[in-house]
C-alpha cells in the first residue's frame, strides 16, 4: 500500500460519512472492523455507521484542519460545528489504520465533557 491509497481511501470516508453517503462510507471500511471513541464502540461497520444519520442531524458544518497519512495508517483533525449550542464546535482528532487499502480501525478522539448531558437527555427513563 502507498500513502496515497491511504489518502484516497480516508479522504473518500470523511467526504462520504459527513454527506451522508453511508454506501460509500462503509466500502471504505473492512470486516472486521473496531471503532472506538470517548462515547461509543463498535466491532462492525454496520453498528459504527448505524447511528450517522442521527449525528448529521446535528452536523452544520466540518473544517479540515489537518492530515496527515502514512502507509497504512493516517490522522485528520478538524472542528465539527453543531446545531447544539452547549456542543457549538468541537476539536476532534481521528486515527485511521488500513490493511489492504481499507479502513480497519478508527479511533476518535475529542472531549465528551458536553456530550454526556445530551446522550443522557436521550435515553429514555
Amino acid at each position: 500500500m502507498t500513502t496515497a491509497t491511504t489518502r484516497t481511501t480516508v479522504r473518500a470516508y470523511h467526504q462520504a460519512r459527513f454527506h451522508g453517503d453511508i454506501p460509500a462510507a462503509a466500502r471504505t471500511l473492512s470486516e472486521p472492523f473496531h471503532f472506538q471513541s470517548p462515547l461509543l464502540t463498535s466491532d462492525s461497520t454496520h453498528q459504527h455507521l448505524s447511528g450517522l444519520e442521527a449525528f448529521l442531524g446535528i452536523v452544520t458544518g466540518v473544517d479540515l484542519v489537518s492530515e496527515l497519512y502514512g502507509e497504512t495508517e493516517a490522522t485528520l483533525v478538524y472542528d465539527v460545528h453543531t446545531s447544539v449550542p452547549a456542543i457549538g464546535s468541537q476539536r476532534t482528532a481521528e486515527h485511521f489504520h488500513l490493511t489492504n487499502g481499507r479502513i480497519d480501525t478508527i479511533r476518535l478522539i475529542f472531549d465528551a465533557t458536553p456530550w454526556h448531558a445530551i446522550m443522557q437527555a436521550a435515553i429514555p427513563s
